[in-house]
């Protein structure tokens, strides 16, 4: 008698819109924003429908907002352009993933504009 080891994948749109909606703690609590979505995503991956690709934007999305904000910070000093460069990093990491996680609920793929693709 053969065993075939077959992993059950179900679909979950709701822990994806949480998921992304998990990028939201460093306004609310400092930090998170990138640790929480990783567990989420490195723990489900392989068992939630679309959790690797949701899983790999979300990664995408906050690294590069890290690069943003280390590329803005010395940009400061030349004619305060880093500081434009900060209040849009701010407002891409607020809107973007609120606008993902209404995608991802209604089971569509993410859309992160502006990212670099580290993953």
């Amino acid at each position: 008698m053969e065993v075939i080891n077959e992993k059950a994948v179900r679909t979950d749109n709701t822990l994806l819109a949480i998921t992304h909606l998990t990028q939201l703690l460093s306004y609310v609590i400092g930090f998170g924003s990138l640790i929480v979505p990783l567990i989420i995503w490195l723990s489900s991956r392989d068992k939630v429908e679309g959790m690797n690709e949701h899983g790999k934007a979300i990664i995408n999305l906050q690294l590069s907002l890290i690069l943003y904000i280390v590329i803005s910070i010395p940009a400061i000093l030349l004619l305060g352009l880093g500081i434009l460069g900060l209040i849009a990093t701010g407002i891409l990491g607020f809107i973007l993933p609120i606008v993902n996680a209404v995608k991802a609920s209604n089971g569509e793929s993410p859309s992160y504009f502006m990212t670099v693709r580290f993953l």
